[in-house]
């Protein structure tokens, strides 16, 4: 999912009306779907990074995926893998 420069330019242009003058409801409404599809498309980003990113297992020197190495961890009893960003 992605947003566009289009809805991303409207969400900038609601909140500055809103700092001018108090938004009407359609407006308003709009906002907030506006916030929630740009919510769910950094989510969707994030995740699509997440899923693509790899750890080292200490002991055998495999590449893992970040959510293999936190399922192993959580069923071992231990917190999740800690990412050390360079």
């Amino acid at each position: 999912m992605s947003i566009t420069e289009e809805k991303i330019a409207r969400i900038n242009e609601l909140a500055r009306a809103s700092k001018v003058r108090a938004l009407t409801e359609a407006e308003k409404t709009e906002q907030a779907a506006l916030r929630q599809e740009y919510i769910a498309a950094v989510r969707a980003s994030l995740r699509g990074q997440l899923d693509n990113t790899y750890v080292l297992d200490p002991k055998t020197g495999k590449k893992l995926p970040v959510r293999e190495a936190n399922a192993q961890a959580r069923k071992q009893g231990k917190p999740g893998v800690k990412i050390k960003l360079k």
